[in-house]
């Protein structure tokens, strides 16, 4: 039953990685290469220098790094511990073990994928992140999405002058519902058998994600991590140019004891730490739809 850490650590990091694949953050930038220490600096996502057109001027005007290099901590995820008796490995012929380490690198993931998309969706709305609102027919107490408030989104986009490729939409699980609903031809393209995900719409690439963030609908302001939603609030569908979103991953580590260890319970014990960050670089090109009253 003794395990070599450093194939199982690549191992979760393989099935990780594996799970990223064709959801919202596949492709985004990946800064890890810059994480020391769990710790990643803003210095090294650097500056966008504007363009010069034409310019007969010397000499050319300069661009500057922040003067304050932050240091942003990666968020910590870490699995309960799993217990396995000699026994349940006895009695049980399948992998008992390598199916408990998949389904730890599930579990992270899909901790990492709420977090995420929390950390792009915009705060409140502003200029540069439009929080827009549904205009539909009623459909459970709340106005429904429509094609027309995905348009409308794009005219805030193409308004704060977003490059047309990159711009990414990740539909919550009310907003797919309303066109699944309402718009026949929506149907048609909801699965794209090539790519594994559903066709764009008006530009963007389109994702759905279900455990997507909630607003309070009256004030069009996100809330916090983790808090419970109340009756006011509502899932957002989040929208962003993937250029401005980074994502780096730190440290993978397991925990394993074996049962030889522990001949009075004789169960063997398995859990990991992981560590990652998604955040935009910019707090420039979000925005959300939000279900109206």
């Amino acid at each position: 039953m003794s395990i070599k850490t450093e194939i199982w650590t690549g191992e979760v990091l393989r099935k990780v990685s594996s799970l990223e694949q064709a959801t919202f953050l596949d492709g985004l930038p990946d800064y890890s290469r810059y994480a020391t220490n769990n710790v990643i600096h803003m210095a090294y996502m650097g500056v966008e220098p504007k363009v010069l057109i034409n310019n007969s001027t010397y000499p050319l005007p300069t661009s500057t790094l922040p003067n304050e290099d932050i240091g942003l901590s990666l968020d910590k995820y870490q699995t309960e511990v799993t217990i396995i008796t000699d026994d349940e490995l006895h009695a049980n012929a399948s992998d008992r073990m390598s199916i408990t380490r998949d389904m730890h690198a599930g579990a992270i993931t899909k901790e990492k994928f709420k977090k995420a998309l929390h950390a792009i969706a915009p705060a409140k709305h502003t200029p540069e992140t439009p929080v827009l609102i549904t205009t539909g027919p009623d459909v459970d107490e709340r106005k429904s999405l429509t094609r027309s408030d995905i348009i409308r989104l794009k005219k805030a986009y193409d308004l704060m002058d977003v490059p047309m490729v990159g711009r990414r939409l990740v539909l919550c699980a009310d907003h797919i519902h309303d066109l699944l609903l309402l718009d026949q031809n929506f149907e048609k393209q909801y699965y794209n058998y090539q790519s594994g995900r559903i066709a764009g719409l008006y530009g963007f690439d389109v994702y759905e994600y279900g455990a997507a963030p909630y607003y309070d609908q009256e004030a069009k302001t996100k809330k916090a991590f983790g808090v419970a939603p109340t009756a006011k609030d509502v899932q957002a569908s989040v929208s962003f140019y993937a250029p401005y979103i980074a994502k780096a991953s730190g440290e993978t580590k397991v925990y394993f004891s074996e049962a030889k260890t522990n001949p009075r319970m004789q169960e063997n014990e398995i859990n990991f730490r992981h560590y990652s960050l998604v955040l935009p670089k910019k707090q420039m090109y979000l925005g959300a739809i939000i279900s109206g009253k």
